[in-house]
């Protein structure tokens, strides 16, 4: 099995490259594509379907895991905001996208959801996750998420 497959078991078992820190709710991890530096997704520690599948406690957990994720991206990349979705739409499991949005994107983009930018930001090579020119970003990220917890 590809890492990718299974992106929860993946973290759990120590093969997802992408693992950034396991937290008290989840799996924070770096986001495939990086057209938008610092994009982030946080895995729950089992698979469900929906947020509201988790038990309460496990649910409060998980959003205030989703929560200081978004405050480490903003002390690590210095966003205008942070845009927090959990769609579940394409892949049928729980996880939250963490997005840092930018003064530099252009004002008609920075208004709408990140969904709605070409597709070719999805899927171009030279905007995907690379362990060499996103390792001082992503070491960021992860010591604030490490020092702060």
């Amino acid at each position: 099995m590809e890492w990718y497959e299974n992106r929860i078991l993946s973290a759990k078992n120590g093969t997802n490259p992408m693992l950034m820190k396991e937290m008290k709710g989840g799996y924070a991890v770096f986001g495939d594509t990086q057209f938008l530096p610092g994009y982030c997704v946080l895995l729950p520690k089992k698979e469900v379907h929906s947020l509201n599948d988790l038990p309460i406690d496990e649910r409060n957990q998980f959003l205030s895991d989703m929560a200081f994720l978004g405050d480490a991206l903003i002390a690590s990349c210095r966003p205008l905001r942070i845009n927090y979705d959990i769609l579940g739409n394409t892949d049928n499991y729980l996880h939250a996208h963490v997005f840092p949005r930018y003064e530099w994107e252009q004002e008609e983009r920075r208004k709408m959801p990140v969904w709605l930018y070409d597709k070719s930001n999805w899927y171009d090579k030279a905007k995907q996750f690379d362990i060499e020119k996103h390792s001082e970003l992503r070491k960021r990220i992860t010591s604030y998420l490490e020092l702060n917890d």
